[in-house]
């Protein structure tokens, strides 16, 4: 149901532009976003959107640089990431959920259903 694309290699402060294509879901179901894992580390949360309500919310260290936006029309969801530094390096997941949860458990990677295969951003210094 969710498919990564757009990942690759990019020297720190390039930008890379990741695309979830999303099938399956209807409209009105639960947030989406993206989390992230780098080598060694938990599954740490990026960024998200509420389905509902359309707000959005981004972990403290991609604020300011990274910008998450839904296409209804084409059924994806984006994540626009500039200013990357060698500490985004990371294999990057796009999450859905059945189903609205409060707010504050947004970030929460084990409240997603599904889950994409992953798609590999390298920032280099």
């Amino acid at each position: 149901q969710l498919v990564e694309s757009g990942g690759g290699l990019v020297q720190a402060g390039g930008s890379l532009r990741l695309s979830c294509a999303v099938s399956g879901r209807t409209t009105g179901s639960g947030p989406m976003g993206w989390f992230r894992q780098a080598p060694g580390k938990d599954r740490e949360f990026v960024s998200v959107i509420d389905t509902f309500t359309s707000n959005i919310r981004y972990a403290d260290s991609v604020k300011g640089r990274f910008t998450l936006s839904r296409d209804k029309a084409k059924n994806t969801l984006n994540l626009e990431m500039n200013s990357l530094k060698p500490e985004d390096t990371a294999v990057y997941y796009c999450a859905a959920r059945d189903g609205r949860i409060i707010t504050s458990a947004m970030h929460r990677a084990e409240h997603y259903d599904y889950w994409g295969e992953g798609t590999l951003v390298t920032v280099s210094s």
